[in-house]
């Protein structure tokens, strides 16, 4: 169960690429940091992980399948949760779109019932599966992004700045949650540029710099991280 980048090359439209040659591999179960600046590519990477963008050379795989052959598999294997977690909403109320994902996958009504009230009790959101999106904080809508994902029992997790908006508690509950998955053998890659209560739980940290892999080290040094413009811990 791996997630596989090789020579992965994207631009938009005629400029320099936003990612350029990348290769990369989130192994079985692994908790990888994806850290940079604005601009550094981390983005327009992990959106090619499920099929959301499609490189201009080289290829990912996921779980040893090219994800330009089955964008199902792909979507299915891989959770994605926007850095604005108003991209991925499908439905007017938390409970209906944190329930759309396990619906498409024809699971019986039981099962998505309880998979809603897991994910919405991992972001402390339980209890509010009526109350509509759109009357939500910009805190509580990252919240129920990241249920919809947990929802879906994915094989790996791809979070995009998942703490933006978050209090203390949410942040705290959303962390537990992510070491949970960890332990459970789900891969996470978190992207950010802010490690702060992150390097506990990483594997590894990967930094990005101009579209390229510029840092790649389980437990790198302060100086390091802030040469390339990435806070440390």
């Amino acid at each position: 169960m791996t997630i596989t980048a090789a020579d992965y090359t994207y631009r938009y439209g005629e400029g320099a690429p936003a990612v350029d040659g990348v290769s990369l591999t989130v192994a079985d179960g692994e908790f990888l940091v994806l850290a940079g600046p604005n601009g550094s590519g981390k983005t327009t990477l992990v959106r090619g992980f499920n099929g959301l963008l499609t490189p201009d050379a080289g290829d990912i795989s996921v779980n040893g399948r090219p994800v330009a052959d089955d964008l199902v598999a792909a979507r299915t294997a891989v959770g994605m949760v926007f850095q604005d977690p108003r991209d991925g909403f499908v439905a007017a109320t938390v409970g209906a779109d944190v329930a759309f994902g396990p619906e498409n996958l024809g699971l019986d009504r039981a099962e998505i019932d309880r998979r809603v009230d897991d994910a919405l009790d991992a972001v402390r959101m339980q209890g509010r599966e009526t109350d509509r999106i759109d009357e939500l904080s910009g805190g509580e809508r990252e919240r129920v992004a990241i249920a919809g994902a947990l929802a879906m029992a994915p094989d790996h997790l791809v979070l995009d700045e998942p703490f933006t908006g978050l209090d203390l508690r949410a942040r705290e509950s959303v962390l537990d949650r992510l070491a949970a998955l960890d332990a459970d053998g789900v891969s996470v890659v978190v992207v950010t540029h802010d490690l702060r209560d992150l390097t506990s739980l990483a594997d590894r940290v990967v930094v990005l710099s101009d579209g390229s892999v510029a840092l790649d080290a389980a437990d790198p040094s302060p100086a390091a991280l802030r040469e390339l413009g990435v806070r440390p811990p």
